[in-house]
């Protein structure tokens, strides 16, 4: 299975501080240019409610000093029961955004944060091996629990 490389709504995210919606074609680079310095970090994470799950895609925007600035887009589908399926869709999600950026916009990614655990007694676990190799053969570098995620992190917010 090869990610097919989409644009979320024609690359439509929103601030995570303003909720202003912004066109990553066009913010991306002047972004970049006001701030040469930031390391950008993908992730997402996803959560099932009654009928539906909730997937948030995160670009964070890492600032060498300190702090981060973050967009996202979230995306409601149908409930996915199989734990499998939603945790591959993250990491499908994480690349789809990572080669876009790289592919399209001609963007570095420093890494993506994956949510899945290193300790066998979680679920997430199965999906782990399988999902790290994925995103290294793609030329991406994975983080996993339980190393600092940011973009996991800011995604698990913005889910609930």
């Amino acid at each position: 299975m090869s990610v097919k490389i989409q644009k979320n709504e024609k690359g439509k995210y929103r601030k995570m501080e303003s909720g202003e919606q912004v066109v990553l074609d066009a913010y991306l680079p002047s972004f970049l240019k006001k701030h040469p310095t930031v390391e950008l970090i993908v992730g997402c994470d996803s959560h099932s409610f009654n009928n539906h799950t909730i997937y948030v895609t995160t670009l964070v925007f890492r600032y060498k000093q300190s702090g981060a600035h973050v967009v996202y887009n979230k995306e409601k589908v149908p409930r996915i029961n199989d734990l499998f399926s939603r945790l591959w869709s993250e990491m499908e999600r994480s690349a789809s955004l990572a080669l876009y950026l790289r592919e399209d916009l001609g963007v570095d990614i420093s890494q993506i944060d994956l949510d899945y655990n290193d300790d066998p007694k979680y679920a997430s676990f199965k999906v782990r091996q399988a999902a790290m190799g994925y995103i290294e053969s793609l030329g991406f570098n994975p983080k996993t629990k339980p190393t600092l995620l940011p973009a996991k992190g800011a995604a698990n917010f913005l889910c609930r």
